[in-house]
């Protein structure tokens, strides 16, 4: 499944292990981020660090290999839907992931409420994914 990775999943990922890390390692995901969501984590490192029992050194390493698993897209690659985008939220912070879905034509992994509120693309929770996960996973062992 390709989706596009919003900040709040990654966050989570990075605070503590859990079924967010489980998902961002796991070859069915493919994963996709605007350029500037490793900016966004060193604009919230100190406030992660505060949250997580990781050491700074271990965060570290931790976002180099996430860096490796998650394919960043250019900004210049999505631009053109950028006025779709912006017709479809007025939260800023949710624009740029709205553009990558759209010019990639996946769904967005994201917690935030705000994001579900338009209907143009559609929008994962880590509650659904887990769903979906499980569902899948019953699916699989029934065939067998």
């Amino acid at each position: 499944m390709k989706l596009v990775i919003d900040a709040n999943p990654l966050f989570s990922a990075l605070i503590k292990d859990g079924f967010a890390v489980n998902v961002i390692v796991n070859e069915c995901f493919e994963l996709y981020a605007p350029e500037f969501l490793f900016d966004e984590f060193l604009e919230h490192k100190k406030e992660i660090l505060g949250k997580t029992k990781r050491s700074e050194k271990e965060l570290n390493h931790l976002v180099d290999n996430l860096k490796e698993i998650v394919r960043i897209v250019p900004k210049n690659e999505f631009e053109p839907y950028l006025e779709e985008a912006k017709q479809l939220t007025s939260d800023i912070d949710d624009i740029f992931y709205l553009v990558l879905a759209l010019k990639l034509n996946i769904g967005i992994w994201s917690n935030d409420k705000k994001l579900k509120k338009q209907d143009k693309v559609k929008i994962y929770s880590t509650e659904d994914l887990k769903k979906e996960f499980i569902s899948s996973s019953r699916k699989n062992t029934l065939l067998l």
